[in-house]
């Protein structure tokens, strides 16, 4: 399969170059189009990252994912450098806003398939993720890119970058149906944080102790203080 390509303006040059080598993981074929929507932001979870690893894996089904229905493996592989590559199929609901249900017809499908590409590699603490939608690509195609990185300085946090490319090819309603994807992909990875936290919860995994020592009280508090946003970065969109 053909490696993925991407169109755009100099200023995204990086942002572009740094998808493709992820697209290429396991030879996925991906056009990411950064004429659309760009998202990114920065996370850092109090957790190491071998925790967050193991509930990465765990998460579905949590009470702020109901929208998941299905998680299948595909194929999985250790490489002879000891990654694992993984390929795992999901199935989740697609609701569309009531102005496009005006619009489009009334038989088109309410679930959309993702693919979701994984490398985990544990010589250097780094879980790399590659998800995109199998259908529905034309109405409005999501791919979102995340790195969990353990940093060796920081052994008892995770640095989560998230990084999501929002595209359309309906004439003459991109624009609206693009804002539409952004407002919801943010939603969602609020979402999916907050399932992340959950599945950490119930790993019984102390989260760090405040500056006076002191554990959180419950699971509730504990999975409040496990993420918080990175104060040198701040989500950020490009058109």
């Amino acid at each position: 399969m053909n490696p993925a390509r991407f169109e755009g303006s100099e200023d995204t040059d990086a942002a572009a170059e740094s998808g493709a080598r992820g697209a290429c993981w396991l030879g996925a074929s991906v056009v990411i189009s950064v004429m659309g929507k760009y998202f990114f932001n920065e996370t850092d979870i109090r957790s190491a990252w071998e925790h967050v690893l193991s509930a990465f894996w765990q998460r579905y089904p949590n009470p702020y994912s109901t929208h998941v229905l299905t998680e299948d493996v595909v194929f999985r592989e250790v490489t002879p450098d000891n990654c694992l590559l993984s390929r795992r199929l999901l199935t989740k609901t697609n609701r569309l806003p009531r102005w496009a249900e005006r619009i489009f017809p009334g038989n088109l499908s309410r679930s959309v398939y993702i693919i979701e590409d994984s490398v985990v590699d544990p010589n250097n603490r780094r879980l790399t993720t590659l998800t995109w939608n199998l259908n529905h690509s034309k109405l409005m195609m999501v791919v979102e890119r995340c790195v969990f990185h353990g940093e060796r300085e920081r052994p008892v946090w995770t640095r989560l970058t998230r990084e999501a490319w929002i595209s359309s090819g309906v004439f003459g309603l991109s624009r609206p149906i693009q804002e539409f994807g952004l407002s919801r992909f943010r939603s969602n990875q609020v979402k999916a944080m907050k399932g992340l936290e959950h599945a950490l919860s119930k790993l019984h995994i102390p989260a760090a102790q405040n500056h006076h020592g002191d554990a959180p009280k419950d699971s509730s508090e504990k999975a409040k203080n496990m993420t918080s946003p990175s104060s040198s970065q701040k989500p950020q969109e490009y058109v």
